[in-house]
């Protein structure tokens, strides 16, 4: 079984369960007579944040940043790891499918700590640290962009691959973004839990500072990818300036290479014995004097 007891006390008893099975469930509903449907939702890789009231027991569903690198972003899962936390009375419960630092940490910080604690303290350790999760993924995510934009807008790199990382950070940013907001109900219920104000008011400062600075990356992140289509196309209209220009310099060379190279008998031209040194030299002027008009155009 990968059901574990971390910690235990006179006055708490953490029981942890890393990737369940079957059977785990079915043990903690006969031991501890938590509802099927609630155990259930652990099992979904991608159920959202909430949280849940059934007699006395208590259900947070949270979800914790993750460092893995996905080829595909399309859900929640592809960002994040959820941690299910049932309290009941003096037992704390939590349930996810991988090893997470929220867990971990919290684990040490116990094991160096001589202080009885309670179980409501364990969920809100394991709940900042969720949210410090975060707030280590903005500022990642931060510094990615501040690398792509130095590369755009600096170091004037190969420009092909920008957008697609773009693209990407804007579709993880997002995500993060909506984890954040609809964990918000499940953050505002922990002062239902036996805990001091101060301590949640941190819980609930440390979430609003994680959704601003995501709010922030995500406007940061529209606006570097306007900025960067506008560059593009700003450097294309200066490649079809160039080649623009160039036209106009062959054009009326090339009207007078059309004419003389029409073939009727009657022109006097083609007799002449300075006649091609002549249309030559108009040529050259021609370019010449559509190169000076160019130039003080500011073309």
């Amino acid at each position: 079984m990968s059901i574990n007891t971390i910690y235990r006390d006179s006055q708490c008893e953490w029981v942890d369960v890393e990737a369940p099975t079957e059977e785990d469930l079915k043990f903690l509903h006969e031991r501890y007579e938590i509802n099927n449907l609630l155990l259930e939702d652990t099992l979904d890789p991608n159920h959202l944040p909430k949280y849940e009231e059934d007699g006395n027991v208590k259900f947070f569903l949270l979800r914790e940043s993750t460092e893995l690198e996905r080829k595909t972003l399309n859900t929640i899962s592809d960002i994040s790891t959820k941690i299910g936390i049932f309290l009941i009375n003096n037992t704390i419960i939590t349930i996810h499918r991988m090893k997470t630092k929220s867990i971990v940490q919290t684990k040490k910080q116990l094991s160096t700590t001589q202080v009885e604690t309670t179980p409501e303290k364990i969920a809100l350790m394991i709940a900042l640290l969720i949210m410090k999760s975060f707030d280590d993924e903005a500022v990642s995510l931060m510094e990615t962009m501040d690398n792509i934009e130095n590369e755009i807008f600096l170091k004037n790199t190969n420009h092909t691959n920008q957008i697609r990382r773009l693209y990407k950070l804007k579709r993880k940013s997002g995500l993060n973004s909506r984890v954040l907001t609809i964990s918000t109900d499940a953050i505002d219920k922990f002062k239902l839990l036996n805990l001091q104000d101060s301590e949640v008011v941190d819980l609930k400062d440390k979430h609003k500072d994680v959704v601003a600075d995501f709010d922030h990356l995500n406007i940061q992140i529209t606006n570097l990818i306007s900025m960067f289509l506008a560059l593009s196309d700003q450097k294309a209209n200066q490649v079809m300036k160039v080649l623009a220009i160039y036209s106009v310099y062959f054009l009326p060379i090339t009207f007078i290479a059309g004419l003389y190279g029409m073939n009727f008998d009657n022109m006097p031209e083609l007799r002449h014995k300075y006649g091609y040194y002549i249309t030559l030299g108009v040529m050259a002027v021609v370019v010449i004097c559509t190169f000076i008009y160019a130039r003080r155009k500011q073309w």
